[in-house]
Protein backbone atom coordinates (compact mmCIF):
# COMPACT_ATOMS: atom_id res chain seq x y z
CA UNK A 1 0.00 0.00 0.00
CA UNK A 2 1.52 3.34 -1.02
CA UNK A 3 1.49 6.54 1.01
CA UNK A 4 -1.57 8.03 -0.68
CA UNK A 5 -3.55 4.83 -0.14
CA UNK A 6 -2.55 4.83 3.53
CA UNK A 7 -3.87 8.38 3.90
CA UNK A 8 -7.11 7.37 2.19
CA UNK A 9 -7.50 4.71 4.89
CA UNK A 10 -7.50 7.58 7.37
CA UNK A 11 -10.51 9.21 5.78
CA UNK A 12 -9.00 11.49 3.14
CA UNK A 13 -10.03 11.46 -0.49
CA UNK A 14 -7.23 10.72 -2.94
CA UNK A 15 -7.18 14.34 -4.02
CA UNK A 16 -7.03 15.54 -0.42
CA UNK A 17 -4.26 13.04 0.27
CA UNK A 18 -2.24 14.25 -2.74
CA UNK A 19 -2.54 17.86 -1.65
CA UNK A 20 -1.70 16.94 1.94
CA UNK A 21 1.53 15.34 0.70
CA UNK A 22 2.36 18.53 -1.25
CA UNK A 23 1.83 20.60 1.90
CA UNK A 24 4.16 18.27 3.81
CA UNK A 25 6.79 18.66 1.10
CA UNK A 26 6.60 22.43 0.70
CA UNK A 27 5.21 23.78 3.97
CA UNK A 28 2.69 26.65 4.03
CA UNK A 29 1.06 27.18 0.64
CA UNK A 30 -1.78 29.21 -0.79
CA UNK A 31 -4.51 27.54 -2.79
CA UNK A 32 -3.06 29.15 -5.91
CA UNK A 33 0.39 27.73 -5.16
CA UNK A 34 -1.06 24.26 -4.58
CA UNK A 35 -2.93 24.46 -7.87
CA UNK A 36 0.18 25.57 -9.74
CA UNK A 37 2.32 22.85 -8.14
CA UNK A 38 -0.13 19.97 -8.64
CA UNK A 39 -1.95 20.95 -11.81
CA UNK A 40 -5.28 20.50 -10.04
CA UNK A 41 -7.90 23.15 -10.82
CA UNK A 42 -8.24 25.93 -8.25
CA UNK A 43 -11.86 25.04 -7.51
CA UNK A 44 -10.90 21.44 -6.72
CA UNK A 45 -7.88 22.56 -4.72
CA UNK A 46 -9.93 24.87 -2.50
CA UNK A 47 -12.55 22.16 -2.00
CA UNK A 48 -9.82 19.69 -1.00
CA UNK A 49 -8.13 22.22 1.32
CA UNK A 50 -11.47 22.83 3.01
CA UNK A 51 -11.81 19.07 3.45
CA UNK A 52 -8.29 18.82 4.91
CA UNK A 53 -8.97 21.53 7.47
CA UNK A 54 -12.32 19.99 8.44
CA UNK A 55 -10.70 16.58 8.88
CA UNK A 56 -7.82 17.97 10.93
CA UNK A 57 -5.02 17.34 8.41
CA UNK A 58 -4.32 21.04 7.75
CA UNK A 59 -4.79 24.44 9.37
CA UNK A 60 -5.25 27.91 7.90
CA UNK A 61 -2.78 30.69 8.51
CA UNK A 62 -4.26 34.12 7.86
CA UNK A 63 -1.74 36.39 6.15
CA UNK A 64 -2.14 38.81 3.26
CA UNK A 65 -3.06 35.62 1.42
CA UNK A 66 -4.48 32.66 3.30
CA UNK A 67 -1.96 29.84 3.55
CA UNK A 68 -2.50 26.23 4.53
CA UNK A 69 -0.12 24.30 6.75
CA UNK A 70 -0.08 20.52 7.16
CA UNK A 71 -0.69 18.99 10.57
CA UNK A 72 2.03 16.51 11.56
CA UNK A 73 0.93 13.16 10.16
CA UNK A 74 1.32 11.33 13.50
CA UNK A 75 -0.85 13.92 15.25
CA UNK A 76 -3.40 13.71 12.46
CA UNK A 77 -3.52 9.90 12.66
CA UNK A 78 -3.70 9.89 16.46
CA UNK A 79 -6.53 12.43 16.43
CA UNK A 80 -8.40 10.44 13.81
CA UNK A 81 -8.05 7.20 15.76
CA UNK A 82 -9.21 8.90 18.96
CA UNK A 83 -12.25 10.24 17.14
CA UNK A 84 -13.03 6.80 15.68
CA UNK A 85 -12.70 5.28 19.16
CA UNK A 86 -15.29 7.74 20.45
CA UNK A 87 -17.61 6.97 17.53
CA UNK A 88 -17.10 3.24 18.11
CA UNK A 89 -18.29 3.55 21.72
CA UNK A 90 -21.38 5.40 20.58
CA UNK A 91 -22.11 2.79 17.91
CA UNK A 92 -21.72 -0.05 20.40
CA UNK A 93 -23.93 1.65 22.98
CA UNK A 94 -26.66 2.53 20.48
CA UNK A 95 -26.73 -0.49 18.19
CA UNK A 96 -30.35 -1.38 17.25
CA UNK A 97 -30.18 -4.97 18.46
CA UNK A 98 -27.79 -7.42 20.01
CA UNK A 99 -25.66 -9.19 17.45
CA UNK A 100 -25.25 -12.97 17.66
CA UNK A 101 -22.62 -15.12 16.00
CA UNK A 102 -23.86 -16.97 12.94
CA UNK A 103 -23.68 -20.76 12.91
CA UNK A 104 -24.18 -20.99 9.15
CA UNK A 105 -21.61 -20.90 6.37
CA UNK A 106 -20.18 -17.43 5.80
CA UNK A 107 -17.98 -16.52 2.84
CA UNK A 108 -15.36 -13.91 3.75
CA UNK A 109 -13.59 -12.12 0.91
CA UNK A 110 -10.42 -9.96 0.76
CA UNK A 111 -7.28 -10.44 2.82
CA UNK A 112 -8.14 -7.61 5.20
CA UNK A 113 -11.52 -9.07 6.14
CA UNK A 114 -10.02 -12.53 6.56
CA UNK A 115 -7.26 -11.18 8.83
CA UNK A 116 -9.90 -9.37 10.88
CA UNK A 117 -11.87 -12.59 11.30
CA UNK A 118 -8.72 -14.45 12.39
CA UNK A 119 -7.98 -11.78 15.01
CA UNK A 120 -11.59 -12.02 16.16
CA UNK A 121 -11.32 -15.81 16.50
CA UNK A 122 -8.00 -15.54 18.35
CA UNK A 123 -9.46 -13.04 20.80
CA UNK A 124 -12.41 -15.37 21.37
CA UNK A 125 -10.30 -18.46 22.04
CA UNK A 126 -11.04 -19.99 25.46
CA UNK A 127 -9.11 -23.27 25.54
CA UNK A 128 -7.29 -24.32 22.38
CA UNK A 129 -6.69 -23.64 18.73
CA UNK A 130 -5.24 -25.46 15.76
CA UNK A 131 -3.84 -23.55 12.82
CA UNK A 132 -2.36 -25.04 9.67
CA UNK A 133 -0.71 -22.96 6.97
CA UNK A 134 2.57 -21.57 5.68
CA UNK A 135 4.91 -19.95 8.17
CA UNK A 136 4.78 -16.46 6.67
CA UNK A 137 1.02 -16.34 7.09
CA UNK A 138 1.02 -17.72 10.64
CA UNK A 139 3.83 -15.38 11.71
CA UNK A 140 1.53 -12.39 11.11
CA UNK A 141 -0.32 -13.45 14.25
CA UNK A 142 2.75 -14.23 16.38
CA UNK A 143 2.01 -11.75 19.22
CA UNK A 144 -1.55 -13.04 19.62
CA UNK A 145 -0.51 -16.69 19.45
CA UNK A 146 2.25 -16.17 22.02
CA UNK A 147 -0.19 -14.32 24.28
CA UNK A 148 -2.66 -17.19 24.14
CA UNK A 149 0.07 -19.74 24.85
CA UNK A 150 1.27 -17.64 27.81
CA UNK A 151 -2.30 -17.62 29.14
CA UNK A 152 -2.26 -21.42 29.19
CA UNK A 153 -4.27 -21.95 26.02
CA UNK A 154 -3.25 -24.88 23.82
CA UNK A 155 -1.76 -23.53 20.60
CA UNK A 156 -1.05 -26.15 17.92
CA UNK A 157 0.67 -25.11 14.69
CA UNK A 158 1.10 -27.23 11.58
CA UNK A 159 3.50 -25.86 8.98
CA UNK A 160 6.34 -26.91 6.73
CA UNK A 161 8.32 -23.75 7.48
CA UNK A 162 10.67 -22.89 10.31
CA UNK A 163 8.75 -20.82 12.80
CA UNK A 164 9.29 -19.91 16.43
CA UNK A 165 6.25 -18.99 18.49
CA UNK A 166 6.92 -19.35 22.19
CA UNK A 167 4.69 -21.88 23.94
CA UNK A 168 3.21 -23.37 20.75
CA UNK A 169 3.17 -27.07 19.85
CA UNK A 170 4.60 -27.73 16.39
CA UNK A 171 3.99 -30.37 13.76
CA UNK A 172 6.03 -30.47 10.58
CA UNK A 173 3.33 -30.78 7.93
CA UNK A 174 3.17 -30.46 4.16
CA UNK A 175 1.18 -27.24 3.74
CA UNK A 176 0.20 -25.28 0.64
CA UNK A 177 1.29 -21.66 0.39
CA UNK A 178 -1.58 -19.29 1.05
CA UNK A 179 -3.95 -21.94 2.38
CA UNK A 180 -5.19 -21.83 5.94
CA UNK A 181 -7.10 -24.26 8.14
CA UNK A 182 -7.99 -22.78 11.52
CA UNK A 183 -10.13 -24.16 14.36
CA UNK A 184 -10.88 -22.49 17.70
CA UNK A 185 -12.22 -24.46 20.70
CA UNK A 186 -13.66 -27.10 18.31
CA UNK A 187 -16.50 -24.62 17.78
CA UNK A 188 -15.57 -22.44 14.82
CA UNK A 189 -13.53 -23.02 11.70
CA UNK A 190 -11.97 -20.83 9.02
CA UNK A 191 -10.68 -22.44 5.86
CA UNK A 192 -9.57 -21.06 2.51
CA UNK A 193 -6.85 -19.10 0.77
CA UNK A 194 -5.00 -15.91 1.72
CA UNK A 195 -2.59 -14.62 -0.92
CA UNK A 196 -2.69 -11.01 0.22
CA UNK A 197 -5.23 -9.50 -2.19
CA UNK A 198 -8.89 -8.54 -2.41
CA UNK A 199 -9.78 -11.77 -4.24
CA UNK A 200 -8.85 -13.97 -1.26
CA UNK A 201 -11.73 -16.10 -0.04
CA UNK A 202 -12.30 -18.13 3.12
CA UNK A 203 -15.25 -20.01 4.55
CA UNK A 204 -16.15 -19.40 8.20
CA UNK A 205 -18.62 -21.52 10.10
CA UNK A 206 -19.73 -22.99 13.40
CA UNK A 207 -21.45 -25.88 11.64
CA UNK A 208 -20.42 -29.18 13.18
CA UNK A 209 -20.11 -30.86 9.78
CA UNK A 210 -17.45 -28.46 8.51
CA UNK A 211 -15.72 -28.23 11.89
CA UNK A 212 -15.39 -32.02 12.03
CA UNK A 213 -14.19 -32.19 8.42
CA UNK A 214 -11.38 -29.71 9.03
CA UNK A 215 -10.56 -31.34 12.38
CA UNK A 216 -10.15 -34.67 10.60
CA UNK A 217 -7.88 -33.06 7.99
CA UNK A 218 -5.69 -31.54 10.68
CA UNK A 219 -5.69 -34.78 12.71
CA UNK A 220 -4.47 -36.76 9.69
CA UNK A 221 -1.71 -34.21 9.06
CA UNK A 222 -0.63 -34.53 12.70
CA UNK A 223 -0.55 -38.33 12.47
CA UNK A 224 1.58 -38.18 9.34
CA UNK A 225 3.89 -35.67 10.95
CA UNK A 226 4.38 -37.96 13.95
CA UNK A 227 5.62 -40.85 11.77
Amino acid sequence: MDYIECLVEYGLTRQEASIYVELMRHGAMTGYEVSKETGISKSNVYAALKGLTQKGAAVCEEREATKYLPVDVKKFCDNHLRYLSEVREELVDCQPKEMVDCDGYITITSDRNIYNKIYEMLNGCNERLYIMGDGELISKFKPELERLAAEGKKVVILTKNSLHIKGAIYYKADTVEGQIRFIVDSDYVLTGTIDGNIDDTCLYSGQETLVNLVKETIKNKMLLADK
